[in-house]
């Protein structure tokens, strides 16, 4: 494959990073926190066509595949723009006002093997929750559900409320459907990640550049110019998987596109985690404080790791289909 992006591709890359960096700059998430959705910007972001972007023309969307989706999704990530993006994206096929931001949707993944606590994201502002189970998708109203909040969320952009239980809900289809939703919300949190990725080796790189230690740049000290280095290889193994993800979902015939999507957010989480905690590394002792916004991208991180399947939940999968590839007839090991 080549993942080399278009020139369209690059447009709609450019149009949404402007977009997110005016919208949305670091020095602004202090004022977001324990809030993380906003009205006025969430339909600007509808607006803009992140919702509706996979869906028909003929349905009202803009027709793009989820290789163009896991693009815009990335520079969503690397804003760490708040709200239940990946939901409302996938329920713009569903839920009628999800695709132009009208109707905001949220939603529980239940098809893996944690399945307990029941922890919701943005709750108090979703008008609709989608649930996966292994063989159903159901859709229950929001308002009409029984939680309590979590009063200090890991994550301070992304509030979580607690369900003490779950109406069966409105059924929208089954196990065909749960699949393909969960494979694109695996792929698309993958772009989240490897958003996450990019900024937090953006951030260790700009603040290498600055601060000065006997006179001279961090950065050019060899212990932190291969802490930079390392972090880089990490950000684009994780693209190229992202991508390649984004690629294999709208084209199966390329490949498997559960082992794609898999292998995407596996090593996308990893990059993610381990950019995040690099960050901080590089911003020494003044990195481990809350006035430096680099524990954004840690929190988010280890949110966006855990749903649409863990890294262990993945590194299974992907060791069982090893396996049989080894298992497969003319094959030698």
């Amino acid at each position: 494959m080549d993942f080399q992006l278009s020139e369209d591709q690059e447009s709609l890359q450019a149009g949404v990073r402007s977009f997110c960096d005016g919208h949305f700059p670091v020095e602004t998430l202090r004022e977001l926190e324990y809030r993380g959705y906003d009205a006025a910007l969430w339909a600007e972001l509808a607006e803009l066509g992140v919702f509706n972007l996979r869906l028909a023309e003929a349905e009202g969307g803009i027709g793009l595949g989820t290789a163009d989706a896991v693009i815009v999704f990335a520079e969503l990530g690397r804003r760490l723009v708040p709200g239940p993006l990946v939901w409302t994206h996938l329920a713009a096929e569903l839920v009628p006002g999800a695709g132009d931001g009208k109707t905001v949707v949220g939603g529980l993944d239940l098809c893996g093997a944690e399945r307990e606590p029941l922890l919701v994201e943005h709750l108090a502002d979703l008008d609709r929750l989608i649930v996966l189970r292994p063989d159903s998708v159901s859709c229950v109203d929001a308002s009409a559900l029984n939680a309590e909040p979590i009063e200090v969320p890991l994550d301070p952009l992304t509030p979580v409320h607690h369900l003490a239980e779950l109406p069966e809900g409105e059924s929208l289809g089954g196990t065909e459907l749960a699949e393909r939703l969960r494979l694109a919300g695996c792929t698309l949190a993958s772009a989240q990640l490897l958003g996450l990725a990019e900024a937090s080796h953006e951030l260790a790189v700009e603040y290498a550049k600055g601060r000065k230690q006997f006179g001279r740049a961090i950065g050019s000290f060899q212990a932190v110019k291969h802490i930079l280095a390392d972090m880089f290889v990490r950000l684009e193994v994780a693209r190229a998987a992202v991508y390649a993800a984004g690629a294999t979902l709208d084209d199966p015939g390329v490949g498997d596109a559960a082992r794609a999507a898999g292998s995407a957010k596996l090593v996308a989480g990893e990059a993610a985690l381990q950019n995040a905690r690099a960050c901080i590394q590089v911003h020494g002792g003044m990195g481990y404080t809350w006035e430096v916004p680099v524990h954004y991208y840690l929190k988010r991180s280890w949110v966006l790791a855990s749903v649409f399947g863990g890294a262990e939940e993945h590194a299974e999968a992907l060791a069982r289909c090893v396996e049989l590839d080894a298992r497969a007839p003319g094959t030698s090991l």
